[in-house]
């Protein structure tokens, strides 16, 4: 019943996930540099955290799980990934702008958008502990709800991020330890 949930969410740790960058390429940008590592080194331990709360909900997909369970796992974890994506917003934030063009532009587009999924996660764990757990049917209808809002705003997440990334940025994030090890967390299967 929780399996569309799981797979919705899922995408959303792509999101956290491009902000690993992907190239590699030697930056000699010593300003780029710090400024990845900062943002870098603030982002692994969230990424973790929304790893983590992607695998409890995956854990609680089972149809032997009462919806209470699946009610406190699943809100447990959207708080989590609130917390976790408002984190990086303030790292992004208190990182600066990248020295790069349009740099300020970027940083602000992505805090903003990082503030806005945040949101969307608490407003989600609002739903799913609004849920009545004590009739089977509507709690299902209840988080099939949740999963399609889930999906939106997985889809919707990577636009701001991406752009921060693109070209220098991208690559100097791709040269950062905490960035590399980030993007090697095992991602949450769409089962």
């Amino acid at each position: 019943m929780n399996k569309k949930l799981a797979a919705a969410l899922s995408g959303g740790a792509v999101l956290v996930l491009a902000l690993s960058g992907c190239s590699s390429d030697d930056g000699s940008n010593d300003k780029l540099n710090s400024w990845a590592k900062q943002v870098c080194d603030a982002v692994q331990p969230q990424a973790k955290k929304i790893e983590a709360a992607n695998t409890a909900i995956q854990n609680q997909t089972s149809d032997n799980s009462t919806p209470e369970d699946v009610q406190k796992t699943d809100s447990q974890a959207f708080q989590d990934m609130s917390d976790a994506y408002k984190a990086i917003g303030t790292a992004v934030d208190k990182a600066g702008a990248p020295d790069v063009e349009d740099g300020e532009k970027k940083q602000t587009d992505a805090v903003k958008e990082l503030n806005t999924i945040s949101s969307s996660y608490a407003d989600l764990k609002k739903q799913v502990d609004d849920l009545d757990t004590k009739d089977q049917a509507k709690f299902a209808d209840g988080l099939k709800g949740i999963a399609t809002q889930l999906d939106k705003l997985s889809q919707s997440g990577n636009d701001a991020l991406a752009k921060l990334e693109e070209g220098d940025v991208g690559k100097a994030m791709a040269e950062q330890e905490s960035c590399k090890s980030a993007s090697t967390a095992p991602s949450a299967s769409k089962a």
